[in-house]
Formats: C-alpha cells, sequence, structure tokens
C-alpha cells in the first residue's frame, strides 16, 4: 500500500520539533518560555465557560444544523452590524469546526484540481497544504517589508494566470501581524471579480488590532468569502469553533460540503459562544487586547537591542516577525540553538515559506510582561 501522492506537498511544522524538545526541556526540570505557540495565554472568558457549563448540564450535546444553530448566527450577524456597520444575513454564515475547517470548506467551493491560488509568502503554512490536499497549486507571491509583507492588488492581476482560481489574503495577518487597508481590499476584490476568481479573506485575528480599526472586508464587499474564528480575540482555541461568510448565491452549495465535511460544529461549544457577544465579554477581551498591545511595545522597544530588526510594526494579531540576519544566517538553526541555551520558545521564519525564511523569525508575545522580560534578558545573555 502507498500513501497519496498530494500528501508530499504537505510539510511539518518545523516549530513542532522544537516544541516537543521544549517539552522535554520542561520535563527535565528546565524552565521555558513559550513565545513560539500562536495561541493566546489569557483563558477563556468566564462568561463563556459559564454558558459552556449550562449547554453541557441542559443536555446541549446532540447533532445541531450542518449551519450552525440559529441562534448563534444571528449573534455573528448582529456582532458585524454593530461593530463594523456591515448588514449580513445570517443564511450567509456557517459556523465550522474552527478556521481551519472554515478554510478548508471555502476552498473547496472555488479550488478545483490543477488550479492555483495566489497567496503571500510568508504566510500561515496551512494555507498552501489545504490548497495541495485539494489537488490545487499555491501560487505563491513573495513579499517583503516594502509592502508590510502583504500582496497588493497590482500584485495580484500581474500574476494571475489561466488557471488562477482566486486569492487569499489575511488580515492581520500570521507570521506578521500586519493588516491590510479597506481600500486595498476592495482593489484586491476588483481584481479577483474581473477575473471570475473569488478572493477569500482570513479574519481571524479580527478585533485584535493596535493603532488602527478592527475592519471587515465584507465592508467594501460581498461577493467575497470571509474567514472568522473564535480562538483569538475571544481565547477559544480548544473549543474548535470558526465561521463563514460566502456570497448569497453559494449558501446552498456551502451548506452541502458542511454536512458532508463535518456533519456541524461542536453543540456545546456553539452554546457557549453566544456569550462572546455579551457586553461583559467584550469588555474583558478589550481589556486584554490593550495588554498584547502593551507586551508589543515592550518588545519593540527591547528586541533591537538584541541585534534584532523588526522592519515593520504589527499593528494586528500577537506576531512579532523579527530580522535575526545579523546574528544568523540560519533562524531554524537558531531557534534551535535559542531554546537549548536559554530556555526561549521561538518559531523559525522557514514555517512560513521559503522567501528569505532564513533571516526571520516569528515571536508570539503570549506571555506576560515579565516573562517578556526574563526571556529579553536570556537572549541578552546568549549575544555576549
Amino acid at each position: 500500500m502507498k500513501l497519496a501522492s498530494r500528501l508530499g506537498a504537505v510539510a511539518p511544522f518545523h516549530v513542532m520539533a522544537i516544541l516537543e524538545r521544549a517539552r522535554q526541556l520542561e520535563a527535565n526540570g528546565r524552565d521555558v518560555i513559550h513565545l513560539e505557540v500562536g495561541e493566546p495565554d489569557f483563558a477563556t472568558p468566564p462568561t463563556i465557560i459559564e454558558a459552556g457549563r449550562r449547554a453541557l448540564a441542559e443536555g446541549q450535546v446532540f447533532y445541531t444544523p450542518a449551519q450552525g444553530i440559529a441562534p448563534l448566527r444571528e449573534a455573528i450577524a448582529a456582532h458585524y452590524a454593530t461593530a463594523h456597520g456591515v448588514h449580513i444575513d445570517p443564511r450567509r454564515i456557517l459556523v465550522t469546526p474552527g478556521a481551519s475547517a472554515g478554510l478548508m470548506l471555502a476552498l473547496s467551493l472555488f479550488v478545483d484540481a490543477g488550479q492555483s491560488v495566489l497567496m503571500a509568502d510568508p504566510t500561515y503554512p496551512c494555507n498552501r497544504h489545504f490548497v495541495s490536499v485539494l489537488g490545487g497549486r499555491p501560487q505563491i507571491l513573495p513579499v517583503g517589508p516594502q509592502t508590510r509583507f502583504q500582496p497588493t492588488a497590482a500584485m495580484l492581476a500581474a500574476a494571475w494566470q489561466a488557471d488562477t482560481a482566486g486569492a487569499m489574503v489575511a488580515t492581520p495577518g500570521n507570521p506578521t501581524g500586519t493588516t491590510l487597508s479597506l481600500s486595498e481590499l476592495s482593489a484586491m476584490a476588483k481584481v479577483c471579480r474581473s477575473r471570475d476568481g473569488m478572493l477569500l479573506v482570513d479574519e481571524i485575528y479580527q478585533g485584535l488590532t493596535y493603532g488602527v480599526p478592527a475592519e471587515t472586508a465584507l465592508a467594501v464587499a460581498d461577493d467575497i468569502i470571509v474567514i472568522n474564528s473564535f480562538s483569538k480575540l475571544f481565547q477559544m482555541t480548544g473549543w474548535r469553533l470558526g465561521w463563514v461568510v460566502v456570497p448569497e448565491a453559494w449558501v446552498e452549495p456551502a451548506l452541502r460540503l458542511a454536512q458532508n465535511l463535518f456533519l456541524c460544529p461542536p453543540a456545546p461549544a456553539q452554546h457557549a459562544a453566544l456569550a462572546a457577544f455579551l457586553p461583559e465579554t467584550l469588555a474583558l477581551v478589550e481589556t486584554r487586547r490593550q495588554i498584547l498591545q502593551r507586551r508589543r511595545d515592550f518588545l519593540l522597544e527591547a528586541l533591537p537591542g538584541l541585534g534584532w530588526h523588526v522592519p515593520v510594526v504589527p499593528d494586528g494579531a500577537f506576531y512579532l516577525y523579527a530580522d535575526v540576519s545579523a546574528v544568523t544566517t540560519d533562524s531554524f538553526a537558531y531557534c534551535r540553538q535559542v531554546l537549548e541555551e536559554t530556555g526561549v520558545g521561538l518559531t523559525p521564519g522557514c514555517d512560513f515559506g521559503q522567501h528569505e525564511a532564513g533571516r526571520y523569525l516569528r515571536v508570539a508575545y503570549t506571555a506576560d510582561e515579565a516573562r517578556l522580560a526574563e526571556a529579553v534578558a536570556r537572549l541578552r545573555a546568549l549575544q555576549g
């Protein structure tokens, strides 16, 4: 027996080797500061936990509609209206078992075998792998500080080929934490529309922005697909819950796919997520957003003292994409050295693509300021 050939295009996360080694070190008594994992360090808000407990106590543990329960879809639609002034028919919203399932569903709607999808390098690695698993081809656009590590509408237009099915962008992005303006998103949607292609916008870090408003591409286009999640802003990573907004004409095929791909999202998580939009929950996540901004600002001031350069100030998510070429030409080897010698976990650039990956690494500021200060002190001692 042999594995399907498509698996050859699915690379492992390099950071997982670092994380595995970090756990070994911890098991041996070492203190490890985890700045490698893209997960908030805050616990799920108590209001959401309590709503989940109530759902379990009330027996909300059975299959739900594949599209998600109506009250949650209505709550998401109401949030778009109040937070962004964008009115979305709840019928266009599909709740999914995490944003990853949403990405797979969305790509399955418009990517045929042999077609390509435009995306940035660096980007979240699963984006490439999802396209490959569907028999498509990731069409890579190398980006750098000149465009804030984001593609532009002009780049999409210039790279578009006869077999291009659409483009994927993320705002705020992972690993760089940079955002796209509404004007640029509108121009991207126009490029895709003019070529009968789809624009897929990953907004799973929406709400975690600093110095810029939290915006949605749905404010400038309704013939696009938007992915979002309860994981990041609402700190519900392990609950596995996200959502997709599709064009009106695509609701029925999207529902058919959802029924077949995952049957339904987790029932207790859906009922718990109803509490995400309560005023007290929104107040708490806003307080936590401010904490993340202070952590970002601390690192922006501290990292240059290590010889690291942050070429673009991130205005979203909880990542810094640092140029460490002054201290290494191989950021993967450097991350392993840093872990062994200092007990600080970092993610190498090679996890996010190939474009100048050896000179960059990602720092997740998912630890409190005292731990960040300790990490910087350890790194400074390593530099000598």
